[in-house]
């Protein structure tokens, strides 16, 4: 899956099948569901759960905990815009592993 196929899925009702659980996160609160995405995250304990993590305390607005957790996914607070970062995030999750 690429970039722009993931960012229209968030038209679909549900997320696309096979997607993995830091993309699922993504997904959920593109979706405006902030509470499933973060269910998703906390149970993984990888760096790139910790960027979504981090990711998504900026934008309820505790950058004290989202600091916390972009040290964690070894990365600083960006200031740009949170959909920037939101596509940056899923562009880096979606590459090849």
């Amino acid at each position: 899956m690429d970039l722009d196929t993931f960012l229209k899925s968030f038209a679909d009702p549900s997320p696309p099948a096979g997607l993995r659980g830091n993309l699922q996160a993504l997904w959920h609160d593109a979706k405006g569901d902030w509470n499933r995405a973060h269910e998703i995250v906390q149970s993984d304990e990888g760096v790139e759960a910790a960027w979504v993590h981090a990711y998504l305390h900026r934008k309820e607005g505790d950058l004290s905990n989202a600091d916390y957790w972009y040290r964690r996914a070894k990365r600083k607070r960006p200031a740009g815009t949170l959909e920037k970062e939101r596509d940056a995030i899923a562009a880096e999750l979606l590459l090849p592993k």
